[in-house]
């Protein structure tokens, strides 16, 4: 999982501080590492390093740099062993110029592919997916840079959300079923890319629209043009509802649809369909879970309670890259508040359950505080299968409603009941047509590697 962003200035005005920023808004997205690519003297120039972007990157460096189009990425790394030479973007110049791509996804076909371009001769510096597509575009280097960034991308089976700096153009790509976010925005002769709307909002940019599903768009001196990388795909796209539940922040608009009002009709819904007549009031898991909890406050009529309090300076726990991290992490992280909850019966709303580890740990500190019952409500279904299109519940075995049945999993976290909301609720909520949602980590129904290939 990543979050993405790149600018480009028609004038030649200095963007680097902008990139930094919008990747500011994007944290949520990546914790492990970030860095910012662009171009010097028409060579790739780069700025990265470990950690959260005000660590991995020093701000003051950047005001010192003169850069007119530049890409910045922030990565979640499921891999424990995160190392520099991972931080993306990754750059190259080759033959036809300077190149640096950013990517949120995964590429489902990237063994294959290290195989063939290894046996042509290529050296991989890394372990990511984005040096694949370098690799690619470099052995067609008789075709024009775009031309030669188009082919590659056809070539790529999986998901991708793409921004390439591409010869002081920038250029945003997403794959043929839309799986990751990404929309452009514009503000005065400045073009934007992002996984987010949110990163488009802190540089006081418009949103113009979203990439659609097989599309590239090129933002250059001559404005923005679209082009497609599958002709006549048919494809219907495929978002992402996890995004909806949980990785999208809440003041963010993905494919037309707002995520802060997607969260509250899941809350509603979930009140419609699991009441807790008995709770005396509700209270919501921040921060994915609190809105959410306000739906359903708001349909139960049972009274809304800031109950628990976030420690502002901890990251999210479900994209730590091991179990102790994020079990220490939930301990720092989240903290009841003794007097709401004292002698109260407590219906509490989260937004998923993967692990089960913030919620085994949270439910015992609510009752610690007092709580006489505790009721747990998910504005989500029970995620049963690893995602292969790029957030991290790979393997089966570590999902809690794998490993357990609802009412196994309910004594477990320690609640008095818990219940989950239905898939066809979910997709009512998210408000998209149902062929147009991914639920496959709800549901197991995956797209067939032939979809993949062909995107449609």
């Amino acid at each position: 999982m990543s979050g993405i962003f790149g600018a480009y200035s028609k004038t030649g005005k200095p963007v680097l501080e902008e990139v930094y920023l919008g990747l500011y808004a994007l944290q949520h997205r990546g914790q492990e590492c970030a860095g910012i690519a662009w171009c010097d003297s028409g060579r790739i120039a780069a700025a990265k390093g470990m950690g959260l972007l005000h660590n991995a990157i020093e701000q003051q460096c950047l005001t010192q740099k003169d850069a007119s189009c530049a890409i910045g990425h922030v990565r979640y790394t499921p891999l424990p062993g995160s190392q520099q030479h991972n931080v993306l973007p990754i750059g190259a110049n080759y033959a036809r110029g300077a190149v640096a791509i950013a990517h949120d996804g995964l590429i489902t076909n990237l063994r294959e592919l290290t195989s063939q371009l290894e046996k042509q001769g290529a050296i991989f510096q890394s372990s990511t997916d984005s040096e694949a597509i370098l690799h690619l575009m470099a052995h067609k280097s008789h075709m024009q840079p775009l031309d030669a960034l188009i082919d590659s991308l056809r070539k790529i089976n999986g998901s991708y959300a793409v921004i390439v700096l591409l010869n002081g153009a920038l250029v945003a790509a997403r794959d043929p079923w839309g799986f990751k976010p990404l929309i452009i925005g514009t503000k005065d002769d400045n073009y934007y890319a992002a996984s987010e709307s949110c990163a488009l909002d802190i540089v006081g940019a418009d949103l113009l629209r979203d990439v659609e599903p097989g599309e590239i768009v090129v933002m250059d001196e001559r404005g923005t043009r679209s082009l497609r990388i599958h002709q006549n795909n048919g494809c219907r796209g495929m978002r992402c509802s996890f995004e909806y539940v949980y990785t999208a922040r809440p003041d963010s608009i993905i494919d037309g649809r707002s995520v802060y009002d997607a969260r509250k009709e899941m809350g509603k819904l979930l009140a419609e369909q699991s009441p807790c007549p008995e709770a005396e009031i509700t209270a919501g898991m921040p921060d994915s879970g609190t809105i959410a909890a306000l739906g359903y406050a708001e349909r139960s009529k049972i009274p809304l309670e800031m109950g628990v309090v976030r420690n502002r300076y901890v990251g999210r726990t479900f994209i730590q890259p091991t179990q102790k991290v994020r079990e220490l992490g939930v301990k720092i992280k989240l903290n009841p508040i003794s007097e709401v909850f004292d002698n109260k019966k407590a219906v509490v709303i989260d937004d998923s359950i993967v692990r089960g580890t913030t919620a085994e740990r949270v439910v015992s500190m609510i009752r610690e505080s007092g709580a006489s019952e505790v009721h747990l409500r998910i504005a989500s279904p029970p995620v049963l299968h690893p995602c292969r299109y790029g957030i991290d519940t790979r393997k089966e075995e570590t999902l809690a409603a794998v490993r357990m049945s609802i009412p196994e999993l309910c004594i477990k976290v320690g609640a008095d009941s818990l219940e989950y909301l239905t898939e066809e609720n979910l997709t009512k909520a998210v408000g998209l047509p149902e062929d147009q949602i991914c639920t496959a980590c709800f549901t197991g129904k995956y797209l067939a590697e032939t979809d993949l290939k062909a995107g449609a």
